[in-house]
């Protein structure tokens, strides 16, 4: 299994773990409230939930309003099928929220699990806040040596590009030592919530009262396709 598609199912298990929903919203949900899925398709999600099913945690059922039913057909459309997680479902998702391993504070998979901490035990939350604070110190030494070594040559607009890379990793810096700061004070983060977690990835701005390491998300377009 690659990374994303990792990721992918995580997002999916947490989301349903809140309420069972299908397709078309759990495209929506992962769109506007995890950034990381901001562009992806329905040939993305649908392979994802059929694994899911094959692996026994999640279960299809059909749509539960008669409006669907009946929709569905003179629009020429499937009934909408609704993902439900098992039990089996809910007990991996919180393995998956157990682990703080390097994969869970990579660039790749960090907003995602930032986005269910509200589901997180605290001190799971620290462990993935320091190890991710960690990677990026680690990182910032690297581009200051880097740019220490190359600053004559390069020219002022290359020069000015690595400036505001540097100034990112910092600014992420900051706001994860206040984050770890309010965990350490014993400090839960209010906010909006996805499955009664904070809603939040690295490039894009946290509701309620979380720090802001950039600019507010965009909001998805509107692309209605039923299942």
């Amino acid at each position: 299994m690659s990374r994303r598609s990792g990721i992918l199912e995580f997002a999916v298990l947490g989301l349903l773990r809140e309420s069972p929903m299908h397709g078309y919203e759990l495209r929506k949900r992962l769109n506007t409230s995890l950034g990381v899925f901001r562009a992806f398709s329905y040939g993305t999600l649908y392979p994802c939930l059929k694994t899911l099913v094959a692996n026994g945690w999640l279960i299809e059922e059909p749509g539960n309003t008669t409006e669907d039913a009946l929709a569905a057909p003179l629009a020429g459309r499937r009934a909408k099928i609704v993902y439900r997680l098992t039990a089996e479902g809910k007990e991996h998702f919180e393995q998956l929220l157990s682990q703080t391993g390097p994969d869970a504070y990579e660039d790749e998979t960090f907003a995602a699990r930032f986005a269910f901490f509200g589901q997180t035990s605290r001190d799971v939350r620290m462990r993935v806040l320091e190890g991710r604070r960690s990677r990026l110190e680690e990182r910032l030494e690297k581009m200051r040596a880097s740019l220490a070594r190359t600053r004559e040559r390069l020219d002022d607009y290359t020069l000015e590009l690595q400036r505001h890379g540097m100034e990112s990793v910092e600014r992420e810096v900051r706001w994860l030592n206040e984050l770890i700061e309010s965990e350490r004070a014993g400090r839960d983060l209010k906010g909006s919530a996805t499955g009664g977690s904070a809603q939040q990835d690295t490039t894009s701005g946290a509701p309620g009262g979380l720090p802001r390491p950039g600019d507010e998300p965009r909001p998805d377009s509107p692309d209605d396709t039923a299942t």
